[in-house]
């Protein structure tokens, strides 16, 4: 498996520009990622009950929203997103949900690309080992959809089994895993890992308590996550369902979603979902809905 890949700078605007942005702001010269340091050998200990932690993978600052209503609306309106991994701790095993922005951009200054300012206090690996947890121990992987700020990190867990729907694997891979362009750059690390493919929902651990279900439109494979936690009650993360409270509220979707009108349906699935679980919902860009976590849900 490859340990070295990471999203480039020049790959960074590639795909900022694939969500909405421009590539007419010049670009500082790409820079090697950092070495990880060697693991230390600890041993994790087994959980009983399944638990969720919210992992800060990035904050992004947007400095004119207007790309992300198509609706007109928000010309010239500024938000911080927060972007963040979930760590799911399960009995069985251990599945990371996202994996924020790239890696390379820890500890350094912020980059601004067209609307977008990204920045990383620390890496995905270092918030796993601050928990006592080896990257090379996470069982398996999955993201709510290829977009930039929820792939940058995908290097830094390559031992995983990588659980994606069909419908986003054949958009990332469209010639295949050995296709060219932005497949072989971007997503090069993917191409290395073992996955399983799958349509429609997946119940990772087989009992109810982990699903992955479809919600296309920002991507044609996006996908959500239900959490069913013993203390807390059922959890929905949303992907990009939802960017904002107000992209709820006022149903409001991005101009780079590849389909509107499965975007509002997906909306309208998601919350009806919500409903019937009384589900606590995470839109998982919203500073709102992710400052007030405790570290651990249980």
């Amino acid at each position: 498996m490859k340990l070295g890949w990471t999203i480039g700078l020049a790959g960074l605007a590639l795909t900022l520009a694939a969500c909405g942005g421009s590539q007419d702001t010049p670009l500082p010269a790409n820079e090697p990622a950092p070495a990880l340091t060697p693991e230390p050998e600890t041993e994790t200990s087994g959980i009983e009950q399944l638990e969720l932690h919210a992992l800060d993978c990035g904050t992004i600052e947007i400095s004119n929203l207007d790309d992300f209503s198509s609706a007109g609306d928000w010309a010239g309106e500024t938000d911080i997103f927060k972007d963040t991994c979930w760590l799911i701790r399960h009995p069985e095993g251990d599945l990371i949900w996202d994996t924020g922005v790239p890696g390379m951009l820890a500890g350094q200054p912020s980059f601004t690309q067209d609307i977008y300012t990204v920045s990383l206090e620390q890496t995905l690996t270092a918030q796993l080992r601050a928990r006592g947890i080896r990257p090379a121990e996470i069982e398996y992987l999955a993201v709510s959809h290829s977009h930039f700020d929820h792939v940058g990190q995908v290097d830094q867990i390559p031992d995983a089994t990588w659980l994606v729907h069909q419908a986003e694997y054949d958009f990332m891979f469209p010639e295949g895993v050995e296709g060219e362009g932005e497949a072989a750059t971007q997503f090069s690390a993917f191409a290395q890992m073992a996955f399983e493919p799958f349509v429609g929902e997946l119940d990772v651990f087989g009992d109810g308590s982990v699903i992955i279900f479809p919600t296309p439109g920002h991507t044609p494979g996006h996908t959500s996550l239900q959490v069913m936690l013993e203390e807390t009650g059922p959890v929905l993360l949303s992907g990009d369902v939802f960017h904002r409270r107000e992209s709820r509220e006022l149903r409001r979707v991005p101009r780079f979603n590849t389909d509107e009108a499965a975007s509002l349906a997906s909306m309208d699935a998601f919350d009806a979902r919500a409903t019937q679980l009384g589900a606590k919902i995470i839109i998982q860009h919203e500073p709102e809905d992710i400052d007030p976590l405790p570290d651990v849900l249980r």
